[in-house]
């Protein structure tokens, strides 16, 4: 049996994720996978690490977070094995480019403010953007398969970097409510366009997170909390019908209401 007892954390986990990818007894579900497969775990389990530090709880904490690593290591594994590149080379380009990327820690700039250190950050990704060539966009380099929030956000602070920005908060919320106005009269129309209606709707969420930067609130980060919170509240109301043997389909709209405002002040 293998042991890794005597090396440290990351060499055991290395030599272990070597060990499972040996094609003379290794585990044949690790020997079937590439890159392309393990893009689904790997969603997943960044998913999962966000899940725990909204829990608050640190052993879920360690555990997911060893899970991604996981990840990490099986994606390094494989470019290794095709000679690409190790664990190390990953390891040792991340700690350049943080070097690269903070000159007001590890060089000589004298930038100091939250503001001046996030321009300072901006204008040197630009750089590296610049100096890899490839297309002549502000948008190069922003995945197309990124969750739609993050990527609306992404795609914000990338035009904001060139200008395209407000200077103020007011009209961005005017702005959501023109787009609310528009959601509205595709509403009223008689016969409805589907695709239309779609489009507006997605106006109206591409300018919330535009008030979310504008607001310095992560709006993945928001929502999520709300989603946990709608389902904390809703689950409380379970628990109260549970007691009295009901089901939620069991009662009124006006009568789920009058339970959800009772647990919102309980939780509030």
């Amino acid at each position: 049996m293998t042991t890794t007892n005597n090396l440290s954390g990351v060499a055991a986990l290395l030599e272990v994720m070597r060990r499972l990818r040996d094609p003379s007894g290794g585990c044949p579900w690790d020997l079937k996978q590439t890159m392309t497969s393990l893009i689904p775990y790997t969603i997943e389990e960044a998913y999962e690490v966000a899940a725990a530090i909204t829990e608050g709880d640190v052993a879920d904490i360690k555990d997911e977070l060893g899970d991604l690593l996981f990840q990490v290591v099986f994606y390094a594994q494989l470019s290794e094995e095709s000679a690409q590149f190790s664990f190390d080379d990953v390891a040792q380009q991340t700690a350049d480019k943080l070097i690269r990327r903070h000159p007001h820690v590890f060089g000589d700039s004298t930038t100091q403010t939250d503001e001046e250190i996030k321009a300072q950050w901006e204008q040197i990704k630009a750089e590296e953007r610049a100096n890899k060539g490839g297309e002549d966009s502000v948008f190069h380099g922003i995945p197309d398969n990124l969750p739609s929030i993050l990527m609306a956000l992404k795609l914000q602070k990338r035009a904001a970097n060139v200008g395209f920005d407000w200077d103020t908060i007011a009209p961005v919320l005017a702005k959501i409510r023109e787009e609310i106005e528009e959601v509205e009269a595709e509403l009223a129309c008689k016969e409805r366009d589907q695709q239309a209606l779609e489009a507006e709707i997605g106006d109206v969420l591409f300018a919330v997170v535009n008030l979310a930067r504008h607001a310095q609130v992560n709006p993945e980060h928001a929502l999520r909390r709300t989603n946990l919170k709608f389902k904390q509240r809703f689950q409380a109301i379970e628990k109260r019908l549970n007691i009295s043997k009901q089901r939620p389909e069991d009662l009124s709209l006006e009568e789920l209401e009058a339970h959800w405002q009772a647990v919102k002040s309980e939780s509030s």
